[in-house]
């Protein structure tokens, strides 16, 4: 066995990333404070082919030095806008037929291990601020409240990390809906 060298991974240039066929989803980000969470948040939505990142609040926004640190040029090839008021964002993301789906740990919320994608839907998963989370707006108004379980001593994630978790996991759902 060796390790496969960047070259050999066959991967999509920026120009053909942007028209590749998309997962159906969006990523938001609502008042994030961390301009490095920011770029993983690209990087991560990239590695799974998302549609959009939205920006909403005080998330920076590219060009940023320390989001394209992270991002590694993610910045350049996923489609991103800013929504000042994240109110707006999930209006209009309603509006196009998206699944409002906050991350978050509510008193109802439906457990990761337990959430089913249903065929033919479009997901926005919103991510909220390292310290207070998604804002109480946003969690009334989502379709579901998704919790990561979590069976050790702290309450939380790094941002980074959950985007990652539940991407993935949306992305091996969908594939077996296809």
């Amino acid at each position: 066995m060796r390790k496969i060298k960047n070259e050999e991974l066959n991967r999509l240039s920026p120009e053909e990333f942007k028209v590749a066929e998309k997962l159906p989803a969006v990523l938001v980000l609502d008042d994030v404070r961390s301009a490095m969470n920011v770029g993983s948040a690209f990087r991560t939505s990239d590695a799974f082919c998302l549609e959009k990142i939205y920006l909403c609040g005080i998330t920076a926004q590219p060009p940023h030095r320390e989001i394209n640190k992270t991002a590694l040029g993610a910045q350049d090839s996923v489609v991103w806008e800013y929504k000042e008021n994240i109110a707006a964002c999930i209006d209009g993301l309603k509006k196009m037929g998206y699944q409002i789906i906050v991350v978050e740990q509510a008193d109802e919320s439906t457990s990761l291990l337990d959430f089913q994608l249903k065929k033919d839907s479009k997901y926005a998963f919103i991510f909220g601020n390292e310290v207070f989370g998604v804002n109480d707006q946003a969690v009334e108004t989502a379709d579901v409240v998704l919790e990561i379980p979590q069976y050790g001593t702290k309450h939380s994630l790094n941002i980074s990390v959950s985007i990652g978790v539940v991407l993935w996991d949306f992305v091996s759902k969908q594939k077996r809906l296809l």
